[in-house]
């Protein structure tokens, strides 16, 4: 069997203390390694230096999604604690204008002593409180969220004053997310909510370096693609073509489709920041490679082997061993020489995962 395609294969051993546990003082002054096609080794920099990389009529793509407080803590009708994860964003289409409670349909995954049954009541506020309507075999649990937003306010203040961001499990906060981690765990330009997880290439973007890219002639545009819970599900087939991947919903507008479009035709560089952006972009491509615009769901498996339309260059984080978005990197730049640069990653002490540092893959000059 191609080893590309063997699970083992991305294996890599990586010490505790490379976990990164908070986001680097400034956003752009992470460090970023360069893989640039051209060069047998890595260069090292920091981000703010990306400038350097990008030149005049580039289009760099991000995802706009906005992390949402998705971590709620509360309490069952036994009085024992209980923790509740919603896994999308509540459906609010049963909104009732001019009514004081509100109510919306979610999926979610609960954490207590003892696993609520199906018609238990959940208190977490006392302007939120859930009620479980369905168990599933997988380990979510339907919930009917019943909400009492306030005078002008809608779902989205309710969840900011009572919930928590969540967190990626490998980031420890036994007290639960810090007020730095409500502002650093989103990107600057963060606009559409509906995220349980942050597009992390972009956390490395300050609003300084994108108005210097803004006056390079460096030209910027935004898909939108909401991460899942499912972005940490680990992979357990030896045979990584046979992984499930969970559906996410992406959207991007005609004017954004329009946009990219021209910038192929006239040949300019198109960089995505993000695995989530490069799923989100080759999804909305047709057979000709033509960027559709796109409001759907997406389950777009990316892995060695797989031919790219529309992305030339891309931004992203240092991901976990044997994780789907690894396939995706190593489809576009290699495994070996993938590997060998996490490898050398780990030697010079780069930080890992959300909150870490930064890498550019350059295969388009």
């Amino acid at each position: 069997m191609n080893e590309d395609l063997q699970l083992a294969s991305y294996d890599f051993e990586l010490p505790e203390d490379a976990i990164a546990q908070e986001p680097a003082q400034q956003r752009d002054q992470s460090r970023l390694m360069v893989l640039d096609s051209r060069a047998d080794t890595p260069t090292h920099t920091r981000f703010a230096s990306i400038l350097n990389y990008l030149r005049p009529g580039d289009l760099v793509i991000r995802n706009d999604t906005r992390v949402f407080p998705a971590r709620l803590l509360g309490r069952k009708e036994t009085g024992g604690r209980v923790e509740m994860l919603l896994l999308e964003y509540p459906n609010t289409d049963q909104e009732r204008p001019g009514e004081r409670w509100q109510t919306a349909r979610v999926q979610a995954l609960i954490k207590s002593s003892k696993r609520p049954k199906a018609g238990s009541t959940l208190h977490f506020h006392d302007d939120i409180r859930a009620t479980v309507t369905r168990l599933r075999k997988d380990g979510k649990v339907d919930v009917e969220l019943r909400y009492r937003p306030g005078d002008n306010k809608c779902l989205d203040d309710l969840l900011h004053r009572c919930g928590q961001i969540p967190l990626p499990p490998y980031i420890h906060r036994p007290d639960g997310s810090t007020p730095q981690d409500a502002l650093r765990y989103q990107t600057c330009y963060a606009r559409t909510t509906g995220s349980v997880a942050a597009p992390t290439a972009g956390l490395h973007f300050s609003r300084n370096l994108l108005a210097a890219m803004g006056r390079k002639g460096i030209e910027t545009c935004s898909v939108t693609l909401h991460v899942g819970y499912g972005t940490f599900a680990p992979v357990r087939c030896q045979d990584i073509t046979e992984h499930p991947l969970h559906k996410e919903f992406v959207e991007i507008s005609r004017q954004t489709a329009e946009l990219i479009n021209r910038a192929k035709k006239e040949k300019r560089r198109i960089w995505a920041v993000g695995t989530t952006t490069v799923r989100t972009l080759e999804f909305a491509a047709d057979s000709k490679g033509k960027v559709q615009p796109t409001k759907a769901p997406c389950a777009l498996y990316i892995y060695p082997g797989f031919k790219f339309q529309v992305i030339d260059n891309l931004i992203t984080n240092f991901h976990l061993p044997r994780s789907s978005l690894l396939f995706l990197v190593a489809a576009l730049t290699g495994r070996k020489r993938l590997l060998a640069s996490y490898r050398e990653a780990i030697a010079r002490g780069y930080r890992f995962f959300s909150y870490g540092d930064a890498m550019a893959i350059i295969q388009k000059q």
